[in-house]
C-alpha cells in the first residue's frame, strides 16, 4: 500500500532540521520500501504492507523519535485517501493562485473538521474555511494576506494536531503518488 507520511514540524523556522536523505535512510532502516521525499517540509512517500492508520502512525512516530531525538507528529494518508482530499476540494479551490493563497490543514485523529471551523478565526472577506474528511480547506485573499485571521491557528491547541500544506504542495504530492 502507498502512503504519504505528512511530518509535522520539521525544517520549520530553523528547527528540528533533518535532512532529507536522512529521513529517507530512517524509513528504509524501518522496513519501509520505495521511499522518496519531496521538498524539506516532511514529505514522505512509502510502500507498506496493509495496516491500520494509526497504527502505522505511531510505528513512524517511535521510530522518528529514536533516530533524530525530537517529537514529531505524523499524519498519514493513503493514496485514495490523497486522492479524495485533491477531488474533494471546493470548487474552483487552488486555480488562482495569484488571487488566493490556499492550503490544506491535513488533521491527526482524533480532531475532526467541524471542531477546526469551530476554533478557528476568519475575517469575513478575506478568508474561508472549507470543511473535507479528515482535512480543511483553507484559503486568503492574497493582496489583502496581512489581515487574515487563519495564521492564529498555529496559537490554537488544536494545531499540535494537524499539519499545513499549500495547495500546490498537495496537488504535486498527489501527482507524486499517482507516478507511483
Amino acid at each position: 500500500m502507498l502512503y504519504l507520511a505528512l511530518l509535522r514540524g520539521i525544517n520549520v523556522g530553523g528547527k528540528n532540521k533533518i535532512r532529507m536523505a536522512d529521513l529517507k535512510a530512517c524509513f528504509e532502516a524501518g522496513g519501509f520500501t520505495d521511499v522518496s521525499t519531496y521538498i524539506q517540509s516532511g514529505n514522505v512517500l512509502v510502500q507498506v504492507a496493509r495496516s491500520a492508520s494509526a497504527v502505522l502512525s505511531r510505528r513512524i512516530e517511535r521510530m522518528l523519535t529514536k533516530a533524530f531525538g525530537s517529537q514529531t507528529s505524523v499524519v498519514l494518508r493513503s493514496h485514495p485517501q490523497m486522492r479524495a482530499v485533491v477531488d474533494g476540494a471546493p470548487a474552483g479551490f487552488g486555480a488562482s493562485p495569484s488571487t488566493y493563497l490556499s492550503d490544506v490543514f491535513f488533521l491527526k485523529e482524533p480532531l475532526r473538521a467541524a471542531a477546526v471551523l469551530k476554533a478557528v478565526p476568519i475575517r469575513p472577506g478575506v478568508d474561508e474555511l472549507h470543511a473535507g474528511k479528515g482535512v480543511v480547506y483553507s484559503s486568503r485573499l492574497a493582496r489583502r494576506a496581512t489581515q487574515s485571521r487563519i495564521n492564529r491557528v498555529a496559537s490554537l491547541p488544536i494545531y499540535q494536531s494537524m499539519t499545513i500544506r499549500s495547495w500546490s504542495t498537495t496537488s504535486k504530492l498527489l501527482q507524486l503518488m499517482d507516478d507511483l
